[in-house]
């Protein structure tokens, strides 16, 4: 590696922990870091080097090369979208999958370390905490200092600070993905410190601590699930199965009591499932608005209307029944699956769900439980949001595949594994 490489290399790798730092940050710093980093590592030269490895060719190429088709496959569907600037904006949102097609293929720098990025992660999630606590504690105790384009949202109208965190902590980073990156956070913690029991459970309260604060649902029930699995990892192999079963029932049991007594659980009903398409203001709003989109499925589902196109066609369904707050605050269809059926039909659905599944069956051992973990925290939460409709979910997706890959490159198992075991 010639000294132009040595320099690029060490900036690019800065950049991708400055990245992995910022991830709890608003997505706008997210933007211009990934933008950047990915610039630097075409810069970098390593594409020009042909150097791919028999054995890293599975691991590496398929998940990033569904994902890839899968853009491309929302790129030729702008032939059939009617609105062709919302559907360059998409394309222009979602153009990380595609630039990261040569990263999967022909890997990272040999500074790059998953450890050191996951103690990065881990740094970043705890210190975002006191962060994100202490400004929205100042702003109810001083409504005079919330920013002036924020007062139409009646920040000041709140007299319980559980609702006025839960209700307002989005417009500085929106609760699903601050939740997400909490919950990620967890996982490589886990992968880091488990062995030391003693460092691992405080840091897990300190990541989990903000997710009920939050009064994201889909968050509260990932971080349950995930809290269950962890503890069952810990426990011995030998005695698994009996204690795994025994902590299964009491994290269930346990979990299911604070969901009941969770004021945003205590709004949803599920007998209003059977009733959503019949759109009432009475209703959960998702429901509404899923509602709304199942109306009349057979718009979309054989090819899709073409990508960007779902706002639109919501837009007319609320118009229709006059939910007037629904076009004026342009409510997305809160739900990745039922976008990308609206946008790219069943067929495409079923090739975004099949790029997720190759995740862990096309990673190698060292990283399947990261993978695993990874795969599961966006299914779950990709029922009730639209997790790449802001930057910031695109960016956990990135990171959280780079971090399998660097766990699963043969070349690094054995240093990682030595690194893993005197933890």
């Amino acid at each position: 590696m010639n000294r132009y490489q040595q320099i690029i290399g060490r900036i690019n790798y800065g950049l991708f922990l400055a990245i992995v730092a910022l991830l709890p940050a608003p997505q706008i710093v997210l933007r211009y870091a990934c933008v950047a980093w990915i610039i630097l590592w075409f810069l970098e030269g390593r594409w020009l080097t042909f150097s791919l490895r028999r054995s890293a060719v599975r691991v590496q190429v398929i998940p990033f090369l569904l994902f890839a088709l899968w853009y491309g496959w929302k790129a030729v569907s702008g032939l059939w979208a009617a609105d062709h600037a919302a559907w360059a904006w998409q394309m222009e949102r979602y153009m990380t999958f595609g630039l990261l097609l040569p990263v999967g293929i022909w890997g990272v720098n040999e500074w790059y370390d998953w450890q050191t990025a996951g103690k990065v992660l881990v740094a970043g999630c705890v210190s975002a905490l006191p962060i994100y606590l202490g400004y929205m504690t100042a702003l109810f105790y001083h409504p005079e200092w919330v920013p002036a384009s924020f007062l139409n949202n009646e920040w000041t109208q709140h007299t319980d600070w559980w609702m006025f965190f839960s209700d307002n902590i989005s417009h500085i980073k929106h609760r699903l993905f601050l939740c997400s990156v909490e919950l990620f956070g967890a996982i490589i913690a886990f992968r880091l410190y488990r062995r030391r029991l003693r460092i691992l459970l405080p840091l897990w309260a300190a990541m989990l601590s903000v997710i009920p604060l939050t009064s994201s649902r889909q968050s509260i029930l990932t971080a349950v699930a995930l809290f269950i699995v962890g503890l069952i990892a810990l426990v011995p192999k030998p005695r698994r199965l009996r204690y795994g079963i025994a902590i299964g029932i009491s994290g269930i049991v346990l979990g299911a009591g604070l969901l009941h007594f969770h004021p945003r659980m205590q709004e949803f009903e599920l007998s209003d499932i059977k009733e959503m398409r019949e759109l009432s203001y009475y209703h959960d709003v998702r429901l509404n608005i899923w509602g709304a989109a199942l109306q009349q499925p057979q718009d979309y589902i054989a090819y899709g209307l073409g990508a960007g196109q779902s706002g639109n066609y919501l837009k007319e369904k609320y118009q229709a029944v006059h939910f007037d707050g629904y076009v004026a605050k342009q409510y997305h269809a809160h739900c990745q699956y039922l976008e990308e059926a609206m946008e790219i039909g069943l067929p495409g659905l079923l090739f975004f769900l099949l790029a997720w599944l190759s995740i862990p069956v096309c990673t190698s051992k060292k990283g399947r439980q990261t993978a695993l973990l990874f795969t599961f925290l966006f299914i779950l939460n990709m029922f009730t949001d639209c997790v790449f409709g802001k930057f910031d979910g695109v960016a956990l997706w990135a990171v959280g595949l780079l971090f399998i890959l660097l766990q699963s490159d043969p070349q690094r198992e054995e240093q990682s594994a030595g690194d893993t075991e005197r933890h």
